[in-house]
């Protein structure tokens, strides 16, 4: 009887071994970056009505925390592809090697610039430099002499008297996002190098540089305010005195109740991130697992809507949504590859 229970038992292991193999999951799942969900989201909308294949589900879980379940491993339990606003890091490269995640096809849509932001309305113009940036919301800072200590500003008009007399209070991304790891980089590290004494360590002790440039301060005037850019939007027009870090694309759709502030005397207009003068501007990825492709059904032609002249051209429907578009012939180039699923080298 204990012979049959268990023959019986390890039957039933095999069929749903099975039954998972045969009836595999038939609708992509997309994680990643609250910046270029929009964008993702709009696509997998046109597709799912366009095409035979269910719509794919698109979660915004920040591009470092969708990078982390893409790297998770392969299968149908794991998603198929990540959103990013920043490339992939070759630390998640390793993870994803090291789960058997060996394939994948880097695709860059875009552009979007990063914008610090306030309420339309009520709030105060901002002209800042990167230097005002850094000063403004890093932990350390340097003091007269040259010496680090804690950041001692808490309104504007202390970092520089031409800039309003209101209390530094920035809402921003977490750390698993995208645009606060760009926003560091291009910002923060942005106004830090602009100290020479600061900068001098980059080739003398990369370590310190980075932790000085890239540290965040963390006493109430720099707030972790989520994954959802909407709801940053939303708070600046609650609080006219707090400023907002978000993409371009959230700033388009809502230039009705936000304005952005200058950075470098640079507006973050379409045509300037496009061409690089907005200094705070990054490109927009998602990475596509090959190994999915034949066992959960589309998402070559889901990559192929992305990447189509109508979708991500030049006059494409997610310009509308805010993309600042690759030039003709990169835009060509990048679909060639992504349409192939041509894999990363490591």
């Amino acid at each position: 009887m204990k012979r049959l229970l268990g023959l019986a038992a390890t039957t039933a292991l095999m069929l749903t071994g099975l039954g998972t193999a045969v009836h595999a999951r038939d609708q992509i799942q997309v994680v990643g970056s609250s910046t270029v969900f929009p964008f993702s989201a709009s696509v997998a909308e046109r597709f799912g009505k366009s095409t035979d294949f269910k719509e794919p589900v698109v979660e915004a879980t920040g591009s470092g925390g969708g990078l982390k379940l893409f790297c998770a491993g392969v299968g149908e339990e794991h998603p198929d592809i990540t959103n990013s606003s920043r490339k992939i890091k070759q630390s998640e490269i390793d993870k994803c090697t090291s789960n058997g995640v060996t394939e994948i096809t880097e695709v860059m849509v875009g552009f979007d610039g990063i914008v610090i932001a306030n309420s339309a309305e009520e709030g105060e113009d901002y002209d800042l430099s990167l230097k005002h940036v850094f000063l403004a919301l890093a932990k350390q800072v340097p003091d007269a002499e040259g010496n680090l200590i804690d950041n001692p500003y808490t309104k504007w008009s202390e970092i520089d008297s031409s800039l309003p007399n209101k209390e530094i209070e920035v809402l921003g991304p977490p750390p698993t996002s995208g645009t606060r790891d760009a926003f560091v980089e291009l910002a923060l590290e942005g106004g830090c190098k602009q100290f020479e004494s600061i900068n001098a360590l980059k080739k003398t002790n990369k370590e310190l540089f980075k932790g000085i440039c890239h540290t965040m301060r963390e006493d109430g005037h720099w707030i972790d305010a989520g994954e959802n850019d909407v709801l940053i939007v939303n708070k600046l027009v609650a609080n006219s005195d707090a400023l907002g870090v978000f993409g371009f694309s959230f700033l388009d759709q809502n230039e009705d109740i936000v304005k952005p502030a200058t950075i470098d005397g640079v507006e973050p207009e379409f045509e300037l991130i496009a061409s690089g003068e907005y200094p705070v501007s990054r490109g927009l990825f998602f990475y596509v697992k090959n190994a999915h492709v034949g066992t959960i059904p589309g998402i070559v032609d889901y990559v192929t809507e992305f990447v189509s002249e109508e979708a991500s051209g030049e006059d494409g429907y997610l310009v509308d949504k805010g993309l600042i578009p690759l030039e003709e012939e990169a835009h060509a180039e990048m679909a060639d590859n992504a349409i192939n699923l041509v894999p990363m080298s490591n």
